[in-house]
């Protein structure tokens, strides 16, 4: 039986980065740089010209766009962590408010990592999709390897964006990959910065919690 049969869909990729645009609205304007809507806005500018490159098969300039946009994703979230963490002595913003936008981020983050992942492991969701089967990559997915079926049964097997949500959600919760190894150095340092960027989050969590006891 065989995972996959096509071209991956980009609609479990396009709802994640409309959930980041969407978490990041939700924040209060102190823990943002710039307006709240500022973020949303350049989403919405560049995930249009993404979908119509994808659709015309304009590969390159779909990759382009797509890191652009990545790197804008991750800026805004780094900051907004680095703001909280800030914020945290001064009580400046309501246990509530922080403890909602502490969660917000740690969300964002687990959903902007996961786009990491995607765009990059193996060349890509474009180069993944021109190859029979995902025999390489950053990641060793238990399809992978004979225990996983890998040698027969899903030969033609290949990760979608939700495989890599997965992964970048055990890597946030559990700060390791749990059962997919890590084969490159690129995709280790990514997921360290994820971690300690998970840790940051959980820290204000647990700080304000033992403010509020």
């Amino acid at each position: 039986m065989t995972d996959t049969t096509g071209p991956e869909p980009r609609w479990q990729a396009l709802i994640a980065v409309l959930a980041v645009a969407g978490l990041y609205f939700a924040l209060p304007e102190s823990l943002t740089v710039g307006p709240t809507w500022l973020v949303p806005v350049i989403v919405a500018a560049v995930e249009i010209p993404l979908l119509v490159l994808h659709r015309l098969g304009r590969h390159r300039l779909d990759a382009f766009l797509g890191f652009t946009l990545l790197f804008i994703l991750t800026i805004a979230m780094v900051a907004s962590v680095g703001l909280l963490i800030g914020f945290l002595p001064t009580h400046r913003e309501s246990p509530t408010q922080l403890l909602r936008s502490a969660v917000a981020l740690w969300l964002t983050n687990v959903l902007v990592f996961a786009l990491w992942y995607w765009r990059l492991d193996a060349g890509g969701p474009h180069a993944r999709d021109s190859r029979d089967a995902h025999e390489t990559g950053a990641f060793l997915f238990p399809q992978m390897t004979p225990i996983g079926g890998g040698a027969s049964e899903q030969s033609d097997w290949s990760p979608q964006f939700i495989d890599y949500l997965f992964l970048a959600f055990n890597t946030s919760a559990a700060f390791s990959p749990t059962d997919t190894p890590v084969l490159t150095r690129w995709a280790k340092v990514l997921m360290m910065l994820q971690s300690l960027v998970s840790l940051a989050v959980i820290a204000v969590l647990a700080a304000r919690a033992v403010n509020i006891l």
